[in-house]
């Protein structure tokens, strides 16, 4: 099963964050945490801690621990979000146009190795 983990509004244009999310994408899940715990950019902090809420929210809908299972990211993702407009006062009466850009990031993190549930009844017939 996969998870889901979205981070909404991040206040970072689309590009720059593009070039991060572009190192992880498909990677295993502690390859792209060594990767972004040491990249420079900003946006590779926020990223980290996106990753880490995908990797819990997989483990708290699959009930497994994560280090059993082979962790990947299948799905990473960087939509524009808004767009906050400003002018800047520019030479003989002009105005230059600022545009401060946000983000959404939507990362899917799965398992390579399926994943198996044990109910209770098949572990009372394997016990008998």
């Amino acid at each position: 099963m996969e998870a889901v983990a979205i981070l909404r509004n991040n206040p970072s244009s689309p590009r720059k964050t593009r070039l991060v999310v572009d190192l992880i994408r498909g990677k295993k899940v502690e390859t792209a945490l060594d990767i972004l715990k040491f990249h420079k950019k900003e946006s590779a902090g926020k990223l980290e801690k996106l990753l880490k809420s995908a990797i819990n929210n997989w483990e708290q809908n699959n009930g497994l621990k994560p280090e059993d299972h082979e962790l990947y990211i299948k799905s990473a993702q960087v939509n524009a979000g808004a767009t906050i407009k400003r002018f800047l006062p520019a030479p003989q009466g002009r105005a230059y146009r600022l545009r401060k850009r946000s983000n959404h990031v939507t990362l899917i993190v799965d398992s390579k190795v399926p994943v198996e549930f044990e109910s209770a009844a098949d572990s009372e017939t394997t016990e008998a």
